[in-house]
């Protein structure tokens, strides 16, 4: 047989062979394809969330940095540079708000471990856990401007507070006017009214343990303070972390209610924090530029705190 008629023979696998590659070539496509969608849905889910916080939060954050760099008054709207800034760490006002914001970081622990503490026993189930779960949640519903009257009246110089100290043979405490007490007065007032929303946080948290663990301390002999340091903190080690985050963040941002129907920032500025201070320089001075610079120290303090909070946290984590 001549050579010429294997030639159709020889050919055939050949056309074979291109028709595997083109099919081969076309699924690579398809899969490549069906990757970059599966790559860029995250990206498109998380877009109109990402769009809003750009809108909403940064750009009016970075047009008010920029606006503290202007003037008030005769200068209203003229660049001058960092005179906000000199004439903030100037006044005694913010200086001794600053000073109160570190007395709020010092007795941060303090604010998150008493929500800890009572959600751990109502994880427990001690006697009556579903009533002390709503009695502890109650507060979080009211207004400030109700809670900080109503304390107004328990604490007042002749209130119930100071003729129950009477009774038991102490003298009364004058809680809201004297300089070295009353922001504490007023902080354990709003740890009072704000720790249901970190009881139930921490509630949360629990529903993320293992019970098994809790059940091998147990078997083990573990005592009481032993599970909570050993186990719980550990197993709840993300949760705590949010809660001192938030919690900060509450103390600077959520105390001018309280501050204002209780103390008005006296005796003495003494119960100044920084959200006070902007609002006189804004709603009674008429700065806002100036009101702008102290709010951009805010910012900046709540960044620096929150982040060494979370530090701290996760190496003592890994510590233990």
């Amino acid at each position: 047989m001549p050579l010429g008629d294997f030639t159709p023979l020889l050919a055939r696998p050949a056309r074979a062979g291109r028709a595997d590659g083109t099919a081969t070539a076309s699924r690579r496509r398809r899969q490549t394809g069906g990757l970059s969608a599966e790559r860029l849905s995250p990206f498109v889910l998380i877009a109109p969330a990402v769009l809003v916080i750009v809108l909403f939060r940064l750009w009016p954050l970075l047009l008010g940095v920029n606006f503290s760099f202007t003037g008030d008054g005769e200068r209203n709207g003229a660049a001058v540079g960092l005179d906000n800034y000199a004439e903030l760490f100037a006044d005694p006002l913010f200086l001794g708000a600053l000073r109160n914001v570190g007395w709020l970081v010092l007795l941060l622990p303090v604010a998150v471990a008493i929500p800890g503490t009572l959600a751990t026993f109502i994880y427990l189930r001690v006697p009556g856990h579903r009533f002390y779960r709503s009695v502890y949640f109650f507060p979080a519903v009211l207004s400030p401007v109700i809670v900080g009257s109503i304390f107004n009246l328990l604490l007042s110089f002749d209130g119930p507070v100071n003729s129950l100290l009477e009774v038991v043979g102490l003298g009364p405490v004058d809680w809201l006017g004297d300089s070295d007490v009353a922001l504490f007065t007023v902080l354990g007032v709003h740890i009072w009214a704000t720790f249901g929303m970190a009881l139930v946080v921490f509630l949360s948290g629990f529903a993320t343990l293992d019970p098994a663990l809790l059940d091998a301390a147990r078997s083990d002999g573990a005592t009481l303070p032993q599970v909570i340091r050993h186990v719980i903190i550990p197993g709840l080690s993300r949760t705590i972390q949010f809660v001192f985050v938030t919690t900060m963040i509450g103390m600077l941002t959520s105390m001018f209610g309280l501050i204002y129907v209780m103390t008005s920032g006296g005796p003495g500025g003494s119960t100044y924090l920084p959200e006070y201070y902007i609002w006189i320089q804004q709603g009674q001075m008429n700065r806002p530029a100036f009101a702008s610079a102290a709010s951009t120290v805010l910012f900046l303090v709540m960044l620096v705190v929150g982040l060494a909070q979370v530090s701290f946290l996760r190496r003592t984590g890994k510590e233990d």
